[in-house]
């Protein structure tokens, strides 16, 4: 697949992956920053429509039972 064809999740991937070629030190020190806060934009490109939907059924279930 060319570059004008690809979605916009494996571009991602794609700069990604150059950016940890280009520059590993910095890269090593985001992923650390990464894995210690989370990053919301990837969990939820990750998990998709149903994923999501899930998470916030669990989340609206924890808030009505912890009432």
């Amino acid at each position: 697949m060319n570059k004008d064809q690809e979605t916009p999740e494996m571009m991602r991937e794609r700069l990604q992956r150059e950016e940890q070629r280009d520059h590993a030190a910095g890269t090593f020190k985001n992923g650390l920053d990464r894995a210690q806060f989370g990053n919301l934009g990837e969990l939820a490109s990750g998990l998709g429509w149903i994923g999501i939907g899930v998470v916030i059924v669990v989340i609206i279930a924890v808030f009505v039972w912890l009432k």
